[in-house]
């Protein structure tokens, strides 16, 4: 119990310094060490900081005694809706048909992650790793025409993950790890009250678990300058709990609208099962001279575990009623990266990287408003430098290029008295990324 509790305590501590922000497509956040000039290209085949937990614990075994790393990316993304025809339902999302159009529901998320590995002897390496999987958050003005779908959602994650490695022989690496991961989610939407009053009531609906899963990985080096990659982390199953309230305008109608709404099962205790999904990648690090490298990535996400997030109600008069469905119907995605790494000196290298990362929201009619998500193509820059032979900065810079999102999510049939009408349109959607990692080996 006590161990359980000073891991909360840590997850708080750092969920606290983290706003999400997603950076990959869907809410996956692969900022989880170097590589960002890159594109994360050859991410399970590289192995050349502590960050390797994470992507390829086998990797540990091609690092020296100690090694640690630490790093920081501030996430940039931007969400603009263009109204198309939505029908904001009754008297409106919360009852203002002459609401615009959310202005930009992105913003500022910043990513931090930590990693230290040591060897027990020259075959078998310990690790442990600090990282944040999963994130998103969307935040428009209030009120929009999308109010009573989402006017705000936040999904934190925090994962603290114990690994092993071990040298088969000089061909052949395998590791494994496991992964106590917690999640909380913060859902905010504006109530809509055509038959109880003309104020604004919002509805805050939050969410919390904490669960198990694993990662495996195995690396062979087929030549001093060919190493190739493979690794496996599982999904995570979350069986979550929390509560929803309610809060007005602050007016007199207002408090009285909140009054019948909880009395009449508004506000309650509420749970939902939901599933983060496994990804299966496929590295290869490959030195074409004593100046370039070559890195690949080819990466399988199983976001299918995510169909229909159905919460329900645990508490007061409609206990064990559902109280709202996500229809969001993911798809499993692919992702494909190129990377280059090109030495000017012992000390300094330039890294370039492209990748192509598809969305796991395949239809207008699935698009949730709290996910305006498309699929992805990375333009990625960076450096690399030692300033000392044990110590490398890394800095790079990614241009996140998303189509156009386009919606038509209808909503207006979820129950009599809460019409949340259709929301149409696309969003003009970018992601920047900037990172930073510093490492250590002794």
């Amino acid at each position: 119990m006590l161990h359980k509790q000073s891991m909360k305590v840590m997850s708080v501590m750092f969920l606290a310094a983290f706003a999400g922000g997603a950076g990959a497509a869907g809410f996956q956040l692969l900022e989880q060490g170097s590589g960002l000039g890159n594109a994360f290209a050859g991410s399970a085949a590289k192995a050349n900081d502590a960050s390797t937990i994470y992507w390829n614990p086998a990797g540990m075994t091609q690092l020296p005694r100690l090694a640690a790393s630490g790093g920081l990316s501030a996430v940039k993304t931007s969400f603009k809706f263009n109204d198309k025809g939505s029908q904001v339902g009754v008297l409106g999302a919360g009852g203002t048909a002459g609401a615009d159009e959310g202005g930009d529901a992105g913003g500022w998320g910043f990513i931090p992650n930590a990693y230290a590995s040591w060897a027990l002897n020259k075959d078998v390496y310990l690790g442990l790793g600090i990282g944040a999987p999963f994130g998103l958050k969307t935040k428009y003005d209030d009120p929009w025409r999308g109010s009573a779908q989402s006017n705000e959602f936040d999904i934190k994650t925090f994962n603290l993950n114990p690994s092993i490695a071990f040298r088969v022989n000089d061909l052949v690496s395998l590791g494994a790890g496991l992964s106590w991961q917690r999640i909380e989610a913060d859902y905010y939407r504006q109530v809509s009250v055509a038959t109880l009053g003309l104020s604004r009531v919002t509805s805050h609906m939050n969410l919390s678990d904490d669960a198990w899963g694993w990662n495996v990985g195995a690396l062979f080096t087929l030549s001093p300058s060919t190493r190739v990659g493979v690794s496996y982390r599982s999904a995570i199953q979350y069986h979550t709990d929390g509560k929803v309230t309610l809060r007005s305008d602050g007016s007199a109608l207002g408090e009285g609208t909140v009054a019948a709404l909880r009395a009449g099962g508004g506000a309650s205790d509420v749970k939902a099962d939901i599933k983060v999904p496994d990804t299966f990648i496929v590295s290869v690090h490959q030195r074409l001279s004593d100046r370039w490298d070559m890195l690949g990535d080819v990466s399988w996400t199983g976001w299918s575990t995510i169909k229909n997030v159905d919460i329900y109600r645990t508490s007061g008069l409609q206990n064990g009623v559902r109280a709202q469905r996500l229809d969001a119907n993911f798809q499993n995605t692919y992702r494909v990266a190129l990377g280059a790494t090109y030495a000017l000196s012992d000390a300094l290298k330039l890294q370039f990287g492209v990748a192509y990362d598809q969305t796991p929201v395949k239809k207008a009619s699935t698009r949730l408003t709290s996910l305006p998500d498309n699929d992805r193509t990375w333009l990625t820059i960076g450096t690399q430098w030692k300033p000392a032979k044990d110590q490398t900065l890394e800095l790079g810079l990614a241009y996140l290029y998303v189509k156009n999102p386009k919606i038509n999510k209808n909503e207006t049939t979820v129950s009599p008295l809460t019409n949340r009408g259709t929301v149409t349109g696309e969003y003009d959607a970018s992601v920047w990324i900037l990172g930073a990692q510093y490492s250590l080996a002794f």
